[in-house]
């Protein structure tokens, strides 16, 4: 059994080439039994400002667009099923995608999001649309932003891991993310690495406290981080140089050692104010994490509970 067996597919209504469902086709050839849901919500303003029309005849044109959208999936998906891949489709009225598209994974308990992202013509890097922060600060299961180019066998995959703070939900948080990026890299043959960033020495400490030697502070914490790497990759059994403790903020070092290493996939943790997840808060970080020129893989820590959860009060 797969771990990944029932996939919801996040359509792009602006193109033909599907790469989030390449992607999900990508996962489903190396795992058995997989299900994959092609799932598009619309919605047209125009059709709800027509005066002219009774509610019946709004209905009846919605309707209409919707099987309109419904055969032009179908197309898309033809080659896939007529190989023998479970593909499902949903094609919901909806005025906001990513309200629909929780919902669709509540109900139908999907575990895994698989939704294409928008390239930055300029510098080919990843713009976040206002559904893919939604989706990655509310969605209750794993979410893959996926950048339109293949996933090479022997890959290398970076997980980017917290080691800032010793309480109990970080240290879960690390453990899966880790073992979410190794059962991957065994799914597609690629290599794991670590990423963990710590902060420089804050400026106006050292103005405020002249007896302050921030060498000595900088090479303490560094050496906290170091030794924290340490015992999280002995944990996981992976080898020194394939971790990486660089100083800096965690929106500019993930980017760059993925540059550097050429990583096809980043996974994180997104969830809280504090450590990696402040990467997905305010816009500083939300800019500098589209600089991620592969995909990404969001995961949220055990006991997570959704915002738009239908069994809140």
């Amino acid at each position: 059994m797969t771990k990944y067996s029932n996939i919801l597919v996040v359509a792009d209504p602006a193109q033909d080439h599907q790469p989030a469902l390449s992607r999900a086709i990508h996962l489903a050839r190396r795992s058995d039994d997989v299900k994959i849901t092609l799932f598009l919500a619309i919605y047209d303003f125009s059709y709800e400002m027509t005066s002219m029309l009774s509610a019946d005849e709004r209905q009846a044109m919605r309707r209409g667009v919707v099987m309109q959208r419904e055969e032009w999936l179908k197309d898309l998906i033809r080659p896939y099923t007529d190989d023998g891949f479970n593909i499902q489709l949903t094609v919901v009225w909806h005025n906001r995608p990513y309200e629909a598209i929780i919902a669709e994974v509540f109900s139908n308990h999907h575990d895994l999001i698989i939704k294409a992202t928008h390239d930055h013509d300029k510098i080919g890097s990843v713009i976040f649309t206002p559904t893919d922060w939604h989706l990655l600060r509310k969605c209750p299961c794993p979410v893959l932003m996926v950048k339109d180019h293949s996933w090479p066998e022997n890959g290398k995959i970076l997980a980017s891991v917290n080691l800032a703070a010793d309480d109990e939900t970080h240290e879960k948080l690390n453990d899966s993310i880790v073992d979410e990026a190794k059962s991957i890299a065994d799914l597609l043959g690629a290599e794991v690495n670590l990423v963990n960033a710590y902060p420089a020495t804050p400026v106006n400490i050292t103005i405020e406290l002249p007896e302050f030697d921030p060498a000595s502070y900088t090479d303490a914490v560094r050496g906290h981080h170091l030794k924290s790497m340490k015992a999280l990759r002995h944990k996981h059994g992976l080898p020194e140089e394939q971790t990486h403790v660089l100083e800096g903020l965690p929106e500019d070092i993930i980017p760059q050692v993925a540059e550097d290493i050429d990583a096809e996939l980043v996974i994180l943790g997104t969830t809280g104010r504090t450590g990696l997840s402040a990467v997905f808060i305010g816009n500083t970080a939300e800019h500098t994490i589209d600089s991620l020129n592969c995909d990404l893989l969001a995961l949220k820590p055990e006991g997570y509970v959704s915002p738009l959860s239908p069994n809140l009060p």
